[in-house]
């Protein structure tokens, strides 16, 4: 069974519709022994289908999707590619971020993008706030306990681990109990079409469908850019006192108008809850808890608005002790044995990723694959609707499809390379030059209306 079909199945989809799908090409396109392009061009032709079922819902028109693993692989990697006005993007990562060894010759990695993860990374370890300083403390440590203590103070660390040791884990086994992904209904609620219906035919499948995307870096965002590519208006949602990640929001913002809310304040709360009252789709990727805390949990949307389609994006899951811990996908990576095989499958003992921001990008196109199926099944059934995915669960399905020998021969796409899957755009933040959606779509071809915007650029308001 492909990719594509698992996902299928899994969703309860129609089996029929499979035949409008054409899936070209083949593993490996870049440099690893895991099956990255089977992986993207199935969460990629599973969301197009999904888009283009909301469409034959919305019109009775089919169409033809053609998904092609190379174009998948190239979108899979939209950030590498990004450049504004012809020069490279600025640099997310931070000089902190990295593989450390520990005093017990094993391998830690801390992911300090945001200025108060590295502050209290350095604040645990008890060091200057510099990458010499951080290799040294790190090498006063046993890498569990490092990890350990990391964990507990809130930050965003993980010891490399085996997948043997990962499987070991209370978390890991959580997570082996979960399916991939969650459609699941809670709570009831009329029919609804898609868009609201009315008189005129939509020239898009989501046209008319209204997302409130409260995320940040790149998978929640991920999932809000592809709704946003099929039609959907999106308005991003931000904390006015979070940080962000300058190219993640240039790259994931295509398509989404943005605004600022501060929802520990009773205005901002109650513009939340004024949004939400006439919103289809709630993505949302903050830790589980923190926003059914402030009033915006999943059952606390459906009662707000009955109806509502909600996403929720985790690192680790909704179940087991890691459920609440902070993660990002290298973390993920290397957590859960990734980092360790694509190390040894290199004859080398620093851990290494894998080429790509795999488990985001997939968990995002997954998150947005799941909201067009809740809103394709809200519209014959009604209810309101819970999807639910994690950066985990996503890994754990990657590494089930097995590995490749040679996979680490193939060639690095530059961006030389991969020019024929971009475009161009004119933006706030200058001329882009960015990634294509990867699918074709014959009768809706996706594309985003709108050019990324800077955080706070628009109302609060539909």
């Amino acid at each position: 069974m492909t990719p594509l079909e698992e996902l299928w199945q899994a969703a309860q989809c129609d089996p029929a519709a499979l035949s409008d799908v054409s899936i070209t090409g083949d593993d490996p396109q870049l440099p690893s022994v895991y099956r990255v392009a089977a992986l993207a061009n199935g969460v990629i032709a599973a969301q197009a289908l999904a888009a283009a079922e909301c469409f034959r819902e919305r019109t009775g028109h089919a169409q033809q999707i053609d998904a092609d693993a190379r174009r998948a692989c190239v979108a899979f990697r939209s950030e590498r590619y990004l450049r504004v006005d012809d020069g490279p993007a600025p640099d997310p990562r931070d000089p902190v971020t990295g593989f450390y060894e520990t005093r017990d010759g094993r391998w830690i990695q801390l992911h300090a993008n945001f200025a108060h993860h590295r502050a209290g990374i350095v604040r645990v370890l008890g060091c200057a706030n510099d990458h010499a300083a951080v290799t040294q403390a790190i090498r006063g440590w046993d890498g569990a306990a490092l990890d350990q203590a990391l964990g507990d103070a809130g930050l965003c660390a993980a010891l490399i681990r085996s997948p043997d040791e990962w499987a070991a884990l209370p978390q890991a086994q959580a997570l082996a109990r979960l399916p991939l992904f969650e459609i699941i209904r809670i709570g009831d609620a009329p029919a609804t079409p898609i868009g609201g219906g009315g008189g005129t035919q939509p020239e898009r499948p989501l046209s008319g469908v209204r997302v409130l995307d409260l995320s940040r870096v790149i998978a929640g965002p991920v999932a809000g850019r592809t709704l946003a590519q099929h039609g959907a208006d999106v308005l991003l949602i931000n904390g006015p006192h979070l940080p962000n990640i300058a190219p993640l929001v240039i790259d994931n913002g295509r398509g989404k108008r943005s605004a600022t809310l501060d929802l520990r304040q009773p205005d901002g709360h109650e513009s939340l809850q004024t949004l939400l009252k006439d919103a289809d789709v709630f993505v949302q990727s903050y830790r589980p808890q923190s926003l059914a805390a402030r009033g915006f949990g999943p059952e606390d949307a459906a009662r707000a608005k009955p109806g509502i389609v909600y996403a929720t994006v985790s690192a680790y899951g909704h179940e087991g002790p890691w459920s609440t811990r902070r993660g990002f996908d290298s973390l993920v990576q290397s957590a859960s044995g990734i980092a360790w095989t694509e190390a040894r499958a290199a004859g080398q003992t620093n851990p290494r990723h894998l080429p790509c921001q795999a488990l985001d990008h997939a968990t995002g196109y997954l998150a947005a694959f799941g909201a067009m199926v809740a809103l394709n099944r809200r519209a014959k059934e009604g209810g309101s609707w819970h999807v639910r995915v994690s950066l985990a669960q996503t890994g754990r399905w990657l590494q089930s499809m097995g590995t490749l020998d040679d996979g680490q021969a193939a060639a690095d796409p530059s961006l030389d390379d991969v020019r024929d899957a971009l475009q161009t755009m004119d933006s706030p933040f200058g001329r882009l030059t960015c990634t294509q959606p990867a699918e074709r779509m014959s009768v809706t071809p996706p594309h985003w209306s709108l050019p990324p915007v800077p955080i706070g650029s628009d109302e609060a308001r539909w």
